[in-house]
């Protein structure tokens, strides 16, 4: 399990997750899921708000977590919600692009996970 490199993922979806938290329009935007003007409907804001503390939460769980099965476990959750997400979203967001950016996105996002914790950590430099 390469923790770096977990670690450095955690920390940027922390980092986005907050984004998203504090501007829905980041997610929003993206997706297609914006008013004809541009804008992120009320509720639209409300449905988005939770997915970046969830991402922001995990993100930093990754990032604090203890070397071992702490951090395992964060990963798997992290690795769980960008799956979930690739099929959720990616099954029902309006457009057919929208739709494939998403999953590349979330399958890309869990890949990186993936590939970290499968990948032996590196020996210690001499």
């Amino acid at each position: 399990m390469r923790s770096g490199m977990l670690r450095a993922v955690g920390a940027a979806t922390a980092v986005y997750g907050f984004a998203v938290a504090a501007r829905p329009a980041v997610l929003a935007r993206p997706a297609g899921l914006v008013t004809p003007d541009g804008g992120v409907a009320e509720d639209t804001r409300l449905a988005l708000l939770p997915l970046g503390w969830r991402d922001a939460a995990s993100g930093l769980a990754m990032v604090v977590a203890p070397d071992g099965a702490a951090l395992r476990t964060a990963a798997l959750l992290r690795i769980a919600a960008d799956l979930g997400d690739a099929v959720l979203l990616g099954r029902r967001l309006r457009t057919t692009s929208r739709r494939y950016v998403t999953i590349a996105v979330s399958v890309g996002w869990a890949t990186l996970s993936v590939a970290a914790l499968v990948a032996p950590e590196r020996p210690p430099a001499d």
